[in-house]
């Protein structure tokens, strides 16, 4: 199958990019990067890939950077929702597929304790989540087979892209630099390895399972807190690990209370999908923080 990865530098891109490798090169990838072709520029990107061959493209790019992208939504909505909406469309042209990832950030305006499944209505809380969400809707309407992946709290080897690592880099530098970690015990989500979400994408495309909405995270849920004592304890770092409300940590952006993704519908498609915590330990032994 020939495949267009967009965003290949990124925790995601690169974990798809080894997955592929790992099945002995199912798909034959093709990586465009931004020296190929500039996401930001929709005209020269959309002659770009209108230009290009393929029957799939993997759609990894999107301007994330939560509190940067309140400052810059013209930006965001080009990049998240209408860049997108081009692709499917390219897509649906050529009859190709299209995956493109998501954000759990399309839900936190809703008050809710259990976890979101594919069919809840979108209620994002900023900028960032209402361009993705919008994103998903101009695709799914081109009538292009899309399938939408809704991903949430990453963490991955290749660290994230104009973010200076992930979380998990983040909490291990702290901890080692501080011996104290102070973090938000009120916000609950979904961690999620890249690497499990590399092998969903080539599982899915493998099986060619219905195109549509799907949580792609790993089973499980913790507050941003909880999952900073799991790195910390882990990695056997001697440091202490604080809660606090989210309103002594402001931020530009805000952030939902709870995104937590139901990702029963993947499970059923493809098998069950490991714990958070078990990603977590792989990660760990594989960035040399944990001993096998």
């Amino acid at each position: 199958m020939k495949t267009i990865l967009l965003g290949p530098n990124g925790q995601l891109g690169t974990d798809v990019q080894a997955a592929n490798v790992r099945k002995g090169g199912w798909l034959s990838l093709t990586p465009v990067g931004r020296s190929s072709v500039d996401l930001c520029d929709i005209e020269a990107a959309t002659n770009f890939l209108r230009e290009s061959n393929f029957d799939c493209l993997i759609n990894c790019s999107s301007y994330h950077r939560t509190d940067e992208v309140e400052r810059n939504a013209q930006l965001a909505f080009t990049i998240n929702a209408h860049l997108v909406q081009r692709l499917a469309q390219i897509c649906f042209e050529k009859q190709a597929r299209l995956v493109h990832v998501s954000t759990d950030y399309v839900f936190g305006g809703l008050l809710k304790s259990l976890p979101f499944t594919e069919a809840d209505c979108k209620a994002p809380v900023n900028v960032y989540g209402a361009s993705k969400a919008m994103g998903e809707d101009l695709a799914l309407l081109t009538g292009a087979k899309v399938w939408v992946l809704r991903v949430a709290s990453l963490f991955g080897t290749a660290g994230a892209s104009g973010k200076g690592g992930n979380f998990v880099e983040t909490m291990i530098r702290i901890g080692k630099e501080k011996g104290t970690l102070r973090v938000v015990a009120d916000q609950t989500m979904s961690p999620t390895s890249t690497k499990d979400i590399a092998e969903v994408i080539i599982g899915m495309l493998q099986k060619d399972v219905a195109p549509g909405i799907w949580n792609v995270v790993n089973s499980g849920a913790a507050s941003w807190y909880e999952f900073a004592k799991q790195i910390i304890a882990r990695s056997n770092i001697k440091a202490s690990v604080l809660p606090i409300d989210s309103g002594e940590f402001p931020t530009i952006a805000r952030r939902p209370v709870y995104s937590v993704l139901d990702n029963t519908k993947l499970c059923d498609a493809l098998g069950s999908i490991r714990a958070w915590q078990d990603a977590l330990d792989e990660y760990l032994i594989a960035k040399g923080y944990r001993n096998g």
